[in-house]
């Protein structure tokens, strides 16, 4: 620790005995301070200066071309017919969908589960903000996605009320050794 606090010692005494030399020191250009503007009168600062907070909207599904919104609905419907068949099962057996083989049957449901979700929420939250739901989208893909989301909560919802009364518990989402849903 001696020779640690030696060799700090001796490089800050370095640091501040040496003298830079003049000749490297960087100095501004007597042009390039008569050429300085203040950003309010430089040309372009109007078209870059950013939009007033107020003004600012977050880019929703609606501004996305046709084939994402085809797309966004096309899962959502696969996702939506998924969580009701795990509603289904959870409903008539008092589990949801087996793993299957290396989880595959789990983890679709469960990426379905958050899909639907999410897609709901989203179009809670459009609906709040903007008085209207979700575009129809391209051949009606995007508001059936969103009708069979609302159908799948509320059917969830439902099921849920059954669990309980049925069954008393509801199932964990990943399935514990020698639990009920194993």
């Amino acid at each position: 620790s001696f020779a640690l606090l030696l060799a700090l010692h001796a490089t800050t005494a370095l640091a501040f005995t040496l003298n830079p030399n003049p000749s490297l020191l960087l100095r501004p250009s007597k042009h390039a301070l008569s050429s300085f503007q203040p950003p309010s009168a430089h040309p372009l600062a109007a078209a870059t200066r950013p939009a007033a907070l107020s003004s600012l909207r977050m880019a929703g599904v609606e501004d996305l071309g046709d084939g994402a919104q085809q797309a966004i609905g096309i899962g959502g419907v696969i996702a939506g017919i998924v969580m009701l068949y795990s509603e289904y099962t959870l409903k008539t057996t008092g589990c949801g969908l087996p793993a299957g083989p290396g989880g595959a049957y789990g983890a679709i449901e469960g990426i379905s589960y958050l899909y639907v979700v999410g897609l709901v929420a989203y179009s809670v939250y459009v609906k709040v903000t903007t008085g209207k739901g979700l575009p129809a989208g391209p051949n009606g893909l995007l508001g059936a996605a969103e009708g069979v989301g609302y159908l799948a909560c509320l059917a969830g919802a439902v099921v849920l009320g059954f669990q309980l009364t049925d069954y008393g518990y509801v199932p964990n989402a990943v399935p514990v050794e020698g639990g009920k849903c194993a």
